[in-house]
C-alpha cells in the first residue's frame, strides 16, 4: 500500500464523510497561523498586532 499525503489522506476524508464543514474551518486557521507567522517575522508587526 502506497504512503499517502496527509493533505490527500484528510480530503479523501472529507469527501468520504461528508464532513464539507470543516473545510472552511482549516482555511481560517491556516490563514490565522499564516498571519501569526508573518506578524513575528515582519517588520510590519506593531501594524499587525494591531488587528488583534
Amino acid at each position: 500500500m502506497a504512503k499517502q499525503s496527509l493533505v490527500r489522506e484528510f480530503w479523501l476524508f472529507i469527501k468520504h464523510e461528508k464532513k464539507w464543514w470543516l473545510v472552511p474551518l482549516i482555511l481560517v486557521l491556516l490563514i490565522v497561523g499564516t498571519v501569526v507567522v508573518f506578524a513575528a517575522t515582519s517588520s510590519w508587526a506593531p501594524f499587525l498586532y494591531t488587528l488583534f
